[in-house]
């Protein structure tokens, strides 16, 4: 076998391979051989066709068989014996191969890069920091009251956070538009569930009033036919209500699970959920500045069968989570929309890898049990949520690619420069509400 390797562009590589036809004839005749003892032929008893008339009956059709093979295994030898990393699968292009000429082909294909990995001491990572207050539980007190607000009727004009019931009437040029009607219908003011101008054209008016509200369809708007449309509202207000928020007392403290009511219980247990909280996004965004500073230091080519294989994975998994949802053909999903995530996803995964030979990085099953038991921790019973986890291999596996990535992370802090930033809990918490 003859190999040469021809260089493209960036990571391509040009491989031609010739193989002599003594290995093609060889194959050839031992499976021709091998077929006279079960071939079956008009005028022949079974196992008692001769060489001769099986290879004239199926000659072509094995050596093509053959060829194929030849062309797999072949190719396999040949960037073994080349020191090549094929990334994805070939481009195969086979000359003409007739008997007694033997084969030749042509493979394309791209290699992984050469990663060096770059030194870490002069790198700058910002840490983030933050610290739970007294004036952080309060917040989140208030914003408990908030989600368990109720309203009581108001003697009074509406205004921002009174609950509202209507009934209403649209219309584009004087006529009614289809799905511009209700009756009884109940807004909160000021959440702008409604398109702009709509609640804004409610407040101040009193239970029994009927008014007209001005507006003007976005355009962006998800009815065509309405898109940057003035339209006009006639509105009948039915009642107006006032948000009235629970008192923080023992019973509201029994409501969020404090069964003797202790205010001081619930404040800590209000402590304790957010400094989970805190220590995930912390994580979450130490991480994320670790994996942008790899990226960042260590500049990789990375092989675009690779991104394009990584796409495609990222658009079945949105489309079966659609499925799941009952949208799959609501949105269109291609490749495409995730080439960007997916070349970051690659680059990251080979950087990873790198470091994981070059430091000798193992998965300790401590480290694993503790990350699954802290997982398990905000649930009503841990320990089932702990045996689920370890009944299924590609669950736990999945923690330990987390387990990876944190001793990873763990790794480059060591090495690099730290600096510190202290963020406020709301300012932590807000790009997750975002989200």
């Amino acid at each position: 076998m003859q190999v040469s390797v021809e260089s493209g562009n960036g990571l391509e590589r040009r491989m031609t391979v010739t193989i002599e036809e003594d290995r093609i004839a060889d194959a050839v005749d031992k499976r021709l051989k091998d077929m006279t003892r079960t071939v079956k032929l008009n005028g022949f008893r079974k196992g008692k066709v001769p060489l001769k008339v099986v290879k004239q009956h199926y000659g072509a059709q094995v050596r093509h068989e053959v060829l194929g093979e030849v062309v797999q295994s072949s190719f396999y030898e040949a960037v073994q014996q080349e020191n090549l990393q094929p990334a994805g699968l070939p481009a195969i292009d086979t000359k003409d191969s007739n008997p007694g000429n033997g084969l030749e082909f042509t493979a394309t294909f791209e290699v992984y890069p050469e990663i060096k990995l770059a030194t870490l001491d002069k790198t700058s990572i910002e840490a983030t920091t933050c610290e739970i207050t007294d004036g952080d539980i309060d917040d989140m007190i208030d914003t408990i009251r908030k989600q368990n607000v109720t309203f009581e009727t108001a003697d009074r004009a509406c205004e921002d956070g009174d609950q509202v019931n209507i009934d209403f009437t649209g219309s584009v040029d004087g006529k009614e538009f289809e799905g511009g009607k209700a009756t009884g219908h109940s807004l909160v003011l000021g959440q702008g569930k409604m398109i702009p101008g709509f609640e804004d054209g409610i407040v101040g008016a009193k239970a029994g009033d009927d008014i007209t509200v001005d507006v003007t369809f976005p355009e962006n708007y998800q009815a065509e036919q309405l898109a940057g449309k003035a339209a006009q509202f006639a509105i009948h207000v039915n009642t107006v209500e006032a948000p009235v928020l629970p008192e923080v007392d023992d019973e509201f403290a029994k409501k969020l699970g404090v069964d003797d009511g202790d205010m001081e219980k619930m404040r800590q247990e209000i402590r304790d959920n957010m400094e989970r909280e805190m220590k995930q996004r912390i994580k979450a965004k130490n991480k994320e500045a670790v994996m942008n500073s790899l990226i960042e230091v260590n500049k990789l080519e990375v092989p675009a069968a690779l991104i394009d294989n990584e796409a495609q994975a990222l658009a079945q998994q949105m489309q079966q989570q659609f499925a799941a949802q009952g949208a799959a053909n609501q949105f269109p999903i291609t490749p495409d929309m995730f080439k960007e995530q997916a070349e970051r996803r690659v680059t990251l995964g080979l950087i990873m890898s790198e470091m994981v030979k070059e430091h000798d990085i193992k998965v300790d099953d401590d480290k694993v049990k503790a990350m699954v038991e802290e997982i398990a921790q905000p649930y009503e019973h841990p320990d089932e949520v702990v045996k689920w986890y370890y009944a299924d291999k590609r669950r736990l596996s999945e923690v330990e690619s987390l387990a990876f990535e944190d001793m990873i992370v763990d790794l480059v802090m060591s090495q690099a420069k730290i600096t510190e930033k202290s963020v406020a809990f709301k300012d932590l918490v807000a790009p997750q509400a975002a989200e």
